[in-house]
């Protein structure tokens, strides 16, 4: 098991921006909804193109809460890895970064989107595929 994970460089100020941006509490929120988020888009990432860890650091127990072995579980089903596998943790962070470029990308240029309107949106998205 992990106990630390740390966002990129870039990422340092994307999590601060999208935190004041969304407005739905601490950062730690924003970095699981950006895990969650790039988890969604069904993208398998390369080891090989993991980014620095010189961002924002979050203890595991303060990013996952109680939950740190569901989102373990994702991981594992995603890569269809060991729970042991000692690559979780980087494909952990790989999410995060990626979670946070995708919705940087998505909302930092738009005026007025809320983190609530946000979240609706991509979840009327996905209820469409049923």
């Amino acid at each position: 098991m992990f106990s630390n994970i740390k966002t990129s460089k870039i990422n340092r100020d994307v999590v601060t921006q999208l935190t004041n941006k969304l407005n739905l509490g601490a950062e730690n929120v924003i970095a699981r909804m950006a895990f969650s988020y790039s988890l969604s888009k069904d993208i398998k990432l390369d080891l090989n193109n993991i980014q620095d860890s010189a961002g924002k650091e979050y203890n595991t127990k303060v990013l996952f809460g109680n939950y740190t072995d569901v989102y373990i579980a994702l991981i594992c089903v995603h890569y269809n890895l060991n729970k042991s596998d000692k690559d979780i943790p980087k494909y952990v962070k790989m999410h995060i970064d990626e979670g946070l470029q995708l919705i940087s990308k998505d909302i930092l240029n738009k005026d007025s989107i809320t983190g609530t309107d946000f979240l609706i949106n991509e979840i009327e998205k996905n209820i469409s595929f049923f």
